[in-house]
């Protein structure tokens, strides 16, 4: 099944796009159609590190796996397993990259392996990830 693939181009040199993306995750993450948690979902904690825990946060302290940082090669990009709320069996696989671009920097999402979900799991996921990288947009624009 072929990824899903999504990039926007925002004006922030990669480090900073990699530290919003990341670190800045809460600030802009659309919570409350695309997380665990719903509208409760606080922030999104990387451990920063090959094999580390990426793990959704909710307001009041829940902890939902989201999966384990497979790269980590900031401000270049990270690569991770992803099964939020669902088995590690079911994970597929998420590349994130940022490349520097002519006043600022690409960021772009392949989200493969998607053939364990099906193909209606693909193409929710294909509009998904458009709305999440929108609302990332969003705020590298602020």
């Amino acid at each position: 099944m072929k990824p899903v693939c999504h990039e926007v181009t925002v004006r922030l040199a990669p480090a900073d796009a990699f530290e919003l993306f990341t670190q800045g995750i809460g600030r802009w993450w659309p919570f409350a159609g695309h997380s665990c948690s719903g509208a409760d979902g606080l922030t999104v904690e990387f451990e920063p590190r090959v094999g580390g825990r990426v793990t959704e946060v909710a307001k009041d302290g829940t902890r939902h796996p989201w999966g384990l940082l497979t790269a980590w090669q900031p401000p270049h990009g990270f690569e991770m397993t992803w099964h939020p709320a669902q088995p590690e069996a079911h994970a597929t696989r998420l590349a994130v990259r940022f490349t520097p671009a002519d006043g600022g920097c690409t960021v772009a999402i392949e989200h493969a392996g998607l053939e364990v979900r099906g193909p209606e799991v693909r193409r929710n996921y294909d509009e998904g990830w458009a709305i999440v990288l929108g609302c990332y947009a969003k705020e590298a624009e602020r």
